[in-house]
This record gives structure tokens, sequence and C-alpha cells, in this order.
């Protein structure tokens, strides 16, 4: 039904996923809108353990209901706060290492040891905020 995720090793273990569920209060709904233009839209939401059901705040009409009625599947997209260390803000990326002078140039320095991913190197490289 679902493909595998691509890099194994960032996905969350199934008590991780129920922790962000619990704790977190917003997330994105997408659907496929009008003549099938996706239609993303930020939405409250409460996520019951008792019965594992997701329960979203909005009206009983509107688009994103008439699009729910037209396409029965979705993907919703729950974010938390991210990690951050005191007094530090930067980007980080992954890569690929045939263009690491492109990221080099607009500030990324390279962190740690090349590796293979996606059938090509890689460079985790980061840049300071």
């Amino acid at each position: 039904m679902f493909r595998q995720l691509r890099r194994i090793k960032q996905q969350l273990s199934q008590e991780d996923c129920i922790s962000v569920l619990k704790n977190e209060v917003r997330g994105v709904l997408s659907v496929l809108g009008d003549d099938d233009y996706p239609y993303g839209v930020p939405i409250n939401f409460y996520y019951s353990q008792e019965n594992n059901k997701i329960y979203f705040h909005g009206s009983r009409e509107g688009h994103k209901i008439d699009a729910i009625k037209n396409h029965d599947k979705v993907s919703f997209c729950v974010y938390d706060k991210g990690t951050q260390i005191e007094g530090k803000r930067g980007l980080e990326v992954s890569a690929q290492v045939r263009v690491k002078e492109f990221y080099k140039k607009l500030g990324y320095k390279e962190v740690g040891e090349i590796y293979f991913d996606e059938y090509c190197e890689h460079i985790t490289m980061e840049k300071e905020l």
C-alpha cells in the first residue's frame, strides 16, 4: 500500500509516532481539490489513543469536505517543534557529492564522511544562519 521509506534510519518508531500525535495539535491535511489540484490546509486535530483515531477540527461542509467526498485518499502530516541547539541556528542538507561546490558557494560546510545513498555519494553539509 505504501512505499518503504527510502532513508529507513530516519523512520520513527510506532511509539514515537504516537507520542507526536498525542503531544502536537496541528498538522497539514492534503487532499485532491477542485479539478484534482492538490490542496493542503493546516488544521487542528486531536488523537485518541483509546480508539486509535484522529479527529479534525472543521466545518461539516466546504472545500476540504467536498474533496474528501470526491477522493477518499488523503495525506496528513504532523510536525513537531523540531530540534534546536541553544544559541545556534542553521540548516543541514544531505548533498550529492557532485554538487557540494554549489552548496559551498552558498555558505555550507562539509560535516562528516561521504556516504552512499540513492545510488550515489552524499555528504552532510551545514550552514549557520
